[in-house]
């Protein structure tokens, strides 16, 4: 399979390239300098050239304050952006799989959200990647879209690794939210599935996430645990913090479809721990 991935050099880009070479797929690689989805013409000319059999779009808008204070722009790449690729895709007959996020459902629920459930979003972010989620599925049935939450990866600015530079900085107290819930997902294991998800040909939307669920808070004690570091971990919550843009409260991602279901977030950190070679050092 020939695949095309705009947005390649990304924290969950780069892995989504590594996992497809490693399975043996020829790649065609792209980061945001080789092609800005925002410019229409560009991406017709490089889906063209690619002549991929499958795009799997990792090139977002992915800074949640900064679109809350800027929704332009964040609206340029997330919503038009990915239109701009499943128009493409579907004039050069490839599918499309486009990666999307918890933050399109409004964070009220207290189980978690199925593929089916009712789209909320409440801050600007969560609007613009559902601005794309519809751009992408309104081209095509064919077209995928992908829903994940609360990435971490090796190749990225993320939690895990803010947590660990905290912990090498010498601080030796964090507080950290307790009053949002989520899903902790390694990138390499949704760059796993949303190369499965391409392989099938199915179309429609997915939720891909680690499973099992925990708040901020509990996973910055489990990444603390995980690296044998001595930080302790002080509840505060997202009040407190005052950050521009609502975060969901509640961010846990469940499936209708039982063959999308992502090893436990736990296994993701100790896989993220071992290729940073296992601690904050």
């Amino acid at each position: 399979m020939r695949v095309l991935v705009p947005g390649a050099a990304g924290m969950l880009g780069s892995d989504v390239v590594a996992v497809a070479a490693a399975r043996g797929h020829d790649v065609v690689a792209l980061s945001r300098s080789e092609l800005d989805v925002t410019d229409d013409a560009a991406v017709d000319a490089a889906v063209a050239a690619a002549a991929a059999d499958v795009i799997i779009n990792c090139a977002a808008y992915t800074d949640v304050d900064g679109a809350e204070a800027d929704e332009v722009s964040a609206f340029a790449v997330n919503a038009h952006g990915a239109g701009n690729l499943a128009r493409a895709a579907s004039r050069s007959g490839t599918r499309l799989v486009h990666v999307s996020t918890d933050y399109v459902f409004d964070g009220t629920a207290t189980q978690p959200y199925v593929e089916s459930d009712r789209t909320d979003p409440r801050s600007a972010y969560g609007r613009t990647k559902l601005g794309g989620e519809h751009a992408v599925l309104a081209t095509s049935t064919a077209h995928a879209v992908v829903r994940s939450a609360w990435l971490f990866g090796p190749n990225g600015r993320n939690f895990v690794a803010t947590m660990l530079g905290l912990a090498r900085d010498g601080r030796s107290e964090v507080a950290v939210v307790t009053d949002q819930v989520g899903c902790p997902t390694y990138t390499a294991h949704l760059a796993e599935r949303l190369l499965d998800i391409a392989s099938s040909g199915r179309g429609g939307i997915f939720h891909a996430a680690g499973s099992g669920q925990c708040s901020w808070n509990e996973f910055a004690q489990a990444i603390f645990a995980a690296a044998d570091v001595a930080v302790a971990v002080t509840e505060t919550t997202s009040e407190t913090l005052g950050r521009p843009a609502p975060r969901p409260a509640w961010s846990v991602l469940g499936s209708e479809r039982s063959d999308v279901v992502l090893p436990p977030w736990q296994d993701g950190l100790t896989a993220y721990l071992s290729r940073n070679g296992g601690s904050a050092a």
